[in-house]
């Protein structure tokens, strides 16, 4: 599993998200993809932050990447 870290979106950044993480085939998000969100407002999200990024668990799956976004 290949992390690819990017800046996040506008439409993103709009919404109050300040982490995604997205589980991929390929180097982009595809449609079809899962993308979870962490929000400014989320009493956790240093806790699902740290949960997103360890990707471990996937590392035999038929993901390769795992596209991370943050400010």
């Amino acid at each position: 599993m290949k992390k690819i870290y990017t800046k996040l979106t506008e439409e993103q950044k709009k919404r109050g998200v300040i982490f995604s993480s997205c589980l991929s085939v390929y180097k982009t998000e595809q449609l079809n993809d899962t993308i979870h969100e962490v929000f400014i407002t989320d009493k956790d999200k240093d806790e699902k932050i740290r949960r997103l990024l360890d990707d471990s668990f996937f590392n035999k799956s038929h993901f390769k990447f795992n596209i991370v976004r943050n400010l």
